[in-house]
């Protein structure tokens, strides 16, 4: 079968209507900009989200339990000698959370990057757990609302 590239290339392009649309302050109509108190704030009332590192020069997806220390901080658990423990050692990475209804669309997203410390859970009080805990430093705290509004 002969056939016409240049109608194949038509057929391939797709035009797609954006979600959302820029505003003149540079986020979409819809998402407001958080502070770093509110976002952690949020962040800090749920549990789950997801940690995000390479492997391999490739992007990975983790979702993982979580809790925040005083200095904003996220902490998780991992197995001493699992994937996510060698891949993030000192690495930059980034953390996020959300809540977002499903129906509306409405909710929060908050984002944390930073630098993974992995720190020993064992001590003289505790028998060998055979688990790290990392530790994503907050350089930088990017919450946003998700707002019902016109596209």
């Amino acid at each position: 079968m002969n056939a016409d590239p240049e109608a194949a290339s038509e057929a391939a392009s797709v035009q797609v209507e954006p979600l959302f649309r820029p505003q003149p302050g540079g986020l979409p109509l819809g998402v407001r900009a958080l502070d770093e108190a509110r976002a952690l704030e949020l962040l800090g009332g749920t549990g789950v989200g997801r940690v995000i590192y390479t492997v391999g020069a490739l992007p990975a997806v983790l979702p993982v339990r979580f809790r925040l220390d005083r200095d904003g901080g996220v902490l998780l658990s991992a197995a001493a000698g699992s994937e996510l423990a060698r891949a993030v050692d000192g690495a930059v990475i980034a953390f996020e959370a959300d809540e977002v209804d499903g129906a509306d669309g409405t909710g929060w997203c908050v984002t944390v990057l930073g630098r993974a410390e992995l720190r020993t859970v064992d001590g003289p009080d505790r028998p060998d757990t055979g688990l790290v805990e990392i530790r994503i430093g907050p350089e930088l705290v990017v919450g946003r609302r998700l707002t019902v509004e016109a596209h």
